[in-house]
């Protein structure tokens, strides 16, 4: 009965292993995006704010 009892024991240490590997993987896509989605809404504000025609003319008279 013993070996039974570890076998048994071993299958849920491995099912909450998994679980938690799942977990983990799932918060770090959750980061992942939060991240790309910062990076896209800095980056269009950014541009938006940029002049485009900024360093188009210089002005040499000093």
């Amino acid at each position: 009965m013993d070996m039974s009892m570890s076998i048994a024991a071993l299958s849920v240490d491995m099912h909450q292993a998994e679980a938690m590997q799942g977990l983990g993987i799932a918060a770090l896509k959750q980061a992942m995006t939060a991240g790309t989605e910062g990076v896209d809404e800095l980056l269009s504000a950014v541009s938006e704010s940029l002049d485009p025609n900024l360093g188009n003319a210089v002005d040499v008279l000093a």
